[in-house]
């Protein structure tokens, strides 16, 4: 089932939470909206769920505008952060809740409900465990258990609102390769709101990257950490270091002097700002057109060294990554140029 956004705002009392929201979902995409908290995210699921109206804009769902349907007249299938199983229910029973409670007409016998929720189980790696209740199962089982509660109606479109925020690191590493698995498998539009940018780039077919009520940029995981678009996104996409620079005469500038990056994209000339990713970084001994700088801190992530460096007589300061085995002291001078890098012109 295609969806699409078509120029949506919403606004509670008289706060604008979208913006004039316009995004093409494809059928079969699995697609994460990603932002901090406040970007208007968890905002556009609920209108494409049927939980908001739009103030302003429609919703397609194929070729029906669906703004103003239920979420019920969507056949939608949503998985909320803390699971909202029935406690009182078994597992079968939360499960094919959402077949029983259908009309007459439509709703399917007891043994095909009873069937469904089997084949469910199986289907989320949770087999023989129809007849325990939620207090029983971990917080991984419960989530998936909510998973098949949601694709139990079939839905056209399945929509998940943090599905792993409640849950511990190791567990959400498991269940993000699961729920790719299960996708591939059933081959769903699937929307997924996270404000994990790991979470999104590893499982998401496209990214929509979110800030203040506005799309910043749609992309492959690649598209989005490779080539950011703005600098909201290049700081929010992975690890990022800034500096104040000046394009003039098609080069980058620190202080007096070009440092050897030169403007390809068309940048005009005055102040602006370069980004780069701290392990995207060449060092050098010559620093005859580089950035040079002076360690003021040093700490071990993982297997490499990320250093703190004091440019320009200590008005700015930026990261950069370095091997673990290298020699940086405190005090030391480091020359570098980034090998991959942007340049926004200051607002």
């Amino acid at each position: 089932m295609e969806v699409r956004v078509s120029n949506v705002r919403k606004e509670f009392a008289t706060f604008p939470a979208l913006h004039d929201v316009s995004l093409d979902i494809k059928s079969g995409e699995l697609i994460a909206l990603l932002g901090p908290s406040g970007s208007g995210k968890t905002t556009l699921l609920r209108l494409i769920a049927g939980l908001e109206e739009p103030t302003r804009g429609q919703i397609y769902f194929g070729d029906q505008d669906a703004s103003h349907r239920s979420i019920q007249e969507r056949n939608v299938g949503f998985v909320f952060q803390h699971y909202a199983l029935f406690r009182h229910m078994t597992v079968a029973d939360n499960i094919g809740f959402g077949l029983k409670v259908r009309p007459g007409a439509t709703r399917p016998s007891k043994a095909d409900i009873r069937r469904r929720a089997t084949e469910l189980l199986n289907l989320v790696q949770l087999p023989g465990l129809e007849n325990r209740y939620p207090a029983q199962l971990s917080g991984g089982q419960r989530q998936r258990v909510a998973l098949a509660r949601a694709m139990a109606i079939e839905p056209k479109v399945l929509l998940l609102d943090e599905p792993f925020g409640a849950l511990d690191a190791q567990v959400r590493r498991e269940l993000r390769r699961w729920l790719r698995e299960i996708h591939e498998a059933t081959g769903h539009t699937t929307v997924f709101v996270t404000h994990d940018q790991e979470e999104a780039l590893e499982l998401a077919d496209r990214v929509v990257v979110m800030s203040q009520g506005r799309i910043e940029q749609v992309g492959t995981a690649d598209d989005v950490y490779d080539h950011p678009t703005s600098p909201f996104v290049y700081g929010f996409i992975g690890d990022s270091s800034t500096l104040p620079v000046k394009v003039e005469n098609g080069q980058v500038w620190v202080s007096d002097r070009p440092i050897g990056l030169p403007i390809t994209s068309g940048e005009p000339d005055g102040p602006a700002t370069l980004y780069f990713r701290p392990h995207e970084v060449d060092l050098l001994d010559d620093c005859g057109g580089c950035i040079a700088g002076t360690v003021v801190a040093s700490r071990r992530v993982a297997g490499t060294r990320r250093v703190e460096l004091e440019i320009g007589g200590g008005r700015e300061r930026v990261e950069i990554e370095l091997p673990i085995e290298h020699a940086a002291t405190q005090k030391s001078r480091i020359a570098f140029r980034p090998r991959r890098w942007k340049v926004f012109p200051t607002a």
